[in-house]
């Protein structure tokens, strides 16, 4: 598996230069892939008719038929490479990143950090309308220069070869980046792993960073998290609070990937060897949107489509990063949903099906300059790929004050 660099960009002495990029599968890669997934020996269907065993045989061999028969990785690699990529050296580690420059004047700088099992394919949909807005709904003050990073050890970044590729050392990556492409002033955004690097970039709060946007908002308090590790759904909460506990409660005995990752991410072998066997692990993320990403390969649409879910997981097959994403969460010491002391205005949209829909009164508490608060009625954790129109929309509002 191989990255190709356009070949006509030198690479230029400087460690802070910014070298244009493309990336281009070899053809023997592509049919190694579909020769793999062909040859993969299958188990026996699970023994029960829900998700509780985890992703489906079903839903797996329908991926594993349209993978090789209809699924064109052309189409998204030609459209990655449509937008300016480059690659740029921050802290002895090559990063990758998209930016695309608004045509109209005044845009708002804005970094949006992609999460696990994400990458920028996540954001490529939100891409046109942000910095483009005349063209979709919006007016030229809604304008944004778009900055989308790939996490070290994922996509195109590189791939730590020493410890010490915190959540808290991307952060202070993304400001040294913002700073090399020119921005003074600018606002972030994220979910997932972003959440928290964004966060992070909140708590150092220096005077580049405006405000954040945060769809899966670190606002648990800590009292209450201890609980619901526990299984307990305390009493006495709000309606909103109660809801939130109990998807918690839920999803933390869904989890374990996680524990994997934080604890053996180096025993995930299997994932650099076997494009089936990635592609289960990278799909048991959450109940949710498994059960809407197995909707999609039946013909059911809602947000994703199989060629999106194939799009980023091929995308990770041919890095070959499942395990070099893995060791985020071993380097990992902070809690994903405790508060973290933002120090910066803050703007949360509260998606329903995100992994718990963080209430405004837990919001209010962990960002306390936090300046807007939506709960919507539609959308889970990949909000900017699920329900993209609505996620710009989030940016726009909750950024025109800044304006």
């Amino acid at each position: 598996m191989s990255t190709k660099q356009a070949s006509a960009v030198p690479k230029m002495a400087s460690s802070e230069s910014l070298r244009p990029f493309q990336y281009l599968v070899p053809q023997p890669d592509l049919e190694d892939l579909i020769k793999r997934v062909k040859a993969t020996r299958w188990p026996e269907k699970e023994t029960v008719t829900d998700y509780s065993q985890g992703v489906p045989l079903a839903m797996m061999q329908q991926i594993a038929r349209y993978w090789t028969t209809d699924y064109d990785w052309r189409k998204i690699e030609a459209k990655i490479n449509a937008y300016p990529n480059f690659i740029t050296e921050i802290d002895g580690l090559d990063i990758h990143f998209i930016h695309v420059r608004s045509k109209h004047e005044n845009a708002l700088p804005l970094i949006i950090t992609h999460g696990w099992p994400g990458s920028v394919i996540e954001q490529m949909k939100v891409i046109e309308p942000l910095t483009n807005p005349t063209e979709y709904g919006g007016t030229a003050a809604d304008a944004f220069d778009v900055v989308i990073p790939s996490l070290p050890g994922h996509g195109f970044s590189g791939k730590p070869a020493s410890p010490g590729w915190s959540p808290a050392r991307i952060a202070n990556a993304w400001y040294i980046l913002m700073d090399r492409l020119g921005y003074k002033k600018f606002v972030a955004q994220g979910g997932d792993w972003g959440s928290m690097v964004t966060d992070l970039m909140g708590v150092e709060g220096r005077p580049a960073l405006m405000a954040i946007h945060n769809n899966m908002p670190g606002a648990v308090p800590p009292e209450i998290d201890k609980q619901l590790w526990a299984g307990i759904v305390p009493a006495g909460l709000s309606a909103d609070e109660t809801k939130a506990c109990e998807e918690l409660v839920f999803f933390y005995k869904q989890v374990y990937y996680a524990f994997i990752m934080a604890t053996r991410p180096q025993t995930l072998t299997g994932l650099a060897d076997s494009p089936i066997g990635l592609a289960t692990f990278l799909l048991d993320h959450d109940a949710k949107s498994t059960t809407l990403i197995h909707r999609s390969f039946e013909g059911k649409t809602e947000g994703l489509t199989r060629d999106d879910v194939l799009d980023n997981i091929s995308l990770y097959w041919f890095t070959n990063t499942g395990v070099s994403a893995s060791r985020l969460y071993w380097e990992n010491k902070l809690g994903f949903f405790a508060p973290k002391g933002v120090k910066v205005p803050a703007a949360i949209s509260a998606y329903p099906d995100e992994l718990y829909p963080c209430p405004r009164s837990w919001a209010e508490k962990a960002y306390p300059k936090m300046m807007y608060y939506n709960k919507l009625d539609k959308g889970g954790h990949f909000a900017a790929w699920e329900q993209p129109k609505s996620f710009v929309n989030e940016l726009r509002t909750a950024f025109k004050s800044l304006r």
